[in-house]
């Protein structure tokens, strides 16, 4: 009698897991919690926190050149940057470490710019830039802290992930991606003070819970799923790779497409201020500091290995150009302050080209003009 009651316990079970495992076909089908499972989170990501943090201390230097009665030395932001496990200056992309350091480039250019004042206008000879609306310029308009902040996100932080994504896939590894697109286990869907310091969304995912509604479907929210379809395929094993490939493909597109968003949002914001009629000192220097910062965003994806991208090199060369500040040249970001009439429809083509790459639908557009977090309090 014990032998058939363990035999019908066995059988039980078994048709248990295929209930809640097996298709009509035999194949196993993966299940997907509805929250993330941060046990080890803190354990595993100690690396990519620090890099996060480091970014953070070389901005906070940056930032220092707002106040016109500061300077910051090219010597502070290198060491920086070159400092830290690992340092910002060993993950971030050849390109983009060439233009940051050295004479003449952004760090020195900063530096040159800070302990003065500037005003919008073509650049004089010897000209250095200088502080204009509480923000710090170049001579060209050119805020360069953006460069260093969130040209980073991209360039340094994605750059990271992308060798995290190239690996093999463990648990350890999910964590790590996370943490450097900069949320937690949580998923706070906010980076403000609304929400308790070790939970708030930061770098990129800061910037994701901006653009989303928070109505379960933004952009947020599909990179929440994201990370849990991909823990939980990478918790079942081998058999389910094709999920895990699907899940870092759906993560890096997701990415992009929050970096895009952001973009948009800042020429939408760069447009409504300067075309009012007579804006004030703090209104121009806070559109052109939104300027910086689409400059930065989009600028941190060139040289990014086109397999983990969908934006091209060309495409960002021809939107670097409509932002009056390419790649390979002298920029022009104060015309923007100075001939607005000529200069804001390079914005809107902006937009346009952003939503030609990604597919925004014309809705979406007009949801990326609002920082959400702000707007719903949250």
């Amino acid at each position: 009698m014990s032998q058939i009651k363990s035999l019908s316990f066995f059988f039980l079970i078994l048709t248990t897991f295929c209930i809640t495992s097996c298709t009509d076909d035999g194949s196993t089908e993966l299940t997907i919690p509805t929250a993330y499972d941060g046990g080890s989170f803190s354990s595993n990501t100690g690396n990519q926190i620090a890099l996060v943090n480091q970014l953070t201390a070389l901005t906070d230097e940056a930032k220092k050149g707002r106040i016109a009665t500061n300077t910051v030395t090219r010597a502070a932001l290198e060491n920086l940057f070159n400092t830290g496990s690992p340092a910002l200056a060993a993950e971030i992309t050849p390109y983009f470490k060439s233009r940051l350091e050295g004479d003449q480039n952004w760090f020195d250019e900063l530096a040159k710019a800070s302990g003065k004042t500037w005003t919008p206008q073509a650049p004089q000879a010897g000209a250095q830039g200088g502080v204009y609306g509480g923000y710090l310029f170049d001579e060209n308009g050119l805020e360069i802290e953006q460069l260093v902040e969130k040209g980073q996100f991209n360039a340094t932080l994605y750059q990271h992930a992308t060798k995290l994504m190239s690996g093999t896939l463990t648990s350890a590894t999910v964590d790590q991606l996370l943490a450097v697109y900069g949320a937690t286990p949580s998923f706070a869907n906010s980076g403000s003070n609304n929400v308790q310091a070790d939970a708030r969304d930061r770098a990129m995912a800061n910037y994701g819970a901006r653009r989303d509604k928070n109505d379960g479907t933004g952009l947020y929210t599909q990179m929440k799923t994201a990370f849990i379809t991909l823990q939980a395929a990478v918790r079942a094993g081998s058999g389910f790779s094709a999920e895990q490939t699907q899940a870092v493909e759906k993560i890096q597109d997701l990415w992009e497409k929050i970096n895009a968003a952001t973009v948009i949002n800042y020429c939408h914001s760069a447009i409504s201020t300067l075309s009012n009629t007579n804006p004030t000192e703090a209104q121009v220097g806070g559109a052109l500091h939104a300027i910086g910062e689409g400059i930065g965003f989009i600028h941190g994806f060139r040289t990014v290995d086109q397999r983990f991208k969908r934006i091209t090199d060309g495409n960002i060369d021809e939107i670097l150009g409509l932002f009056n500040a390419p790649s390979n040249g002298t920029a022009t970001v104060y015309r923007f302050a100075t001939s607005p009439a000529t200069e804001l429809p390079k914005l809107q083509q902006i937009i346009s080209r952003l939503k030609a790459v990604y597919g925004f639908s014309d809705q979406e557009i007009e949801d990326f003009k609002t920082n959400w977090v702000a707007q719903q309090g949250r």
